[in-house]
């Protein structure tokens, strides 16, 4: 099993052998340095830390830069663990651990929508035509209880609220082509989250 940081670059399309379009997903994966192993001795369970994204030195403080010279790897803005990956101290993870055809597992926070209504939030058909004086009343949610028994609104009741940007999985995306030379990863259809947004990728 292989796993990566990546960027969410944007959407393109390609043709296969056939010559059928296939939308897909251009992601910048890697390169990884490995900066930290987490041992079941010593921090009671096993993972791999890796680090994406090159940062300068000055930007970093002195804690984080006393982390990266213990593996004597660059230094990098974004750092996460992943179990069940086999890594070395300062060993470097790139793309070439992938290739067409590969399932992936992509993590990532999804696009913020901020506050939506129902219909949008939750697919309501509102409550219907603008008849009788009801002018306002075709995306409302409607009844959300009853009046004196129970007297309440039942937790979990879907109204309007906060949409999207919340942590989203995504699994048996297909890779589609692999780029060594420019760390990029093709992927088959869409995945989760804005262009430029860090995703998390796990080789399944």
């Amino acid at each position: 099993m292989g796993a990566l940081l990546g960027k969410k670059l944007g959407m393109t399309s390609i043709f296969s052998d056939d010559g059928e379009s296939v939308p897909c997903t251009v992601i910048e994966a890697g390169p990884c340095p490995v900066v930290m192993l987490r041992t079941k001795d010593n921090d009671g369970y096993d993972a791999v830390q890796i680090g994406f994204g090159e940062i300068e030195d000055r930007k970093v403080n002195q804690p984080t830069k006393g982390h990266f010279k213990k593996s004597n790897t660059t230094h990098t803005r974004y750092l996460k663990e992943f179990k069940n990956i086999k890594a070395e101290t300062g060993e470097v993870l790139t793309v070439e651990q992938f290739q067409s055809g590969d399932m992936l597992k992509i993590s990532s926070n999804s696009k913020g929508r901020g506050f939506q209504g129902v219909v949008k939030r939750h697919h309501f058909r509102g409550v219907g035509m603008t008849t009788h004086g009801q002018s306002d009343r075709v995306r409302a949610p409607g009844s959300i209880g009853g009046s004196s028994y129970p007297s309440r609104v039942f937790p979990g009741m879907r109204m309007a609220g906060r949409m999207g940007g919340k942590r989203t999985s995504i699994r048996n995306i297909e890779v589609l082509q692999v780029l060594p030379e420019q760390n990029l990863i093709l992927v088959k259809g869409s995945i989760p989250g804005a262009p430029n947004s860090i995703i998390e990728i796990v080789k399944l």
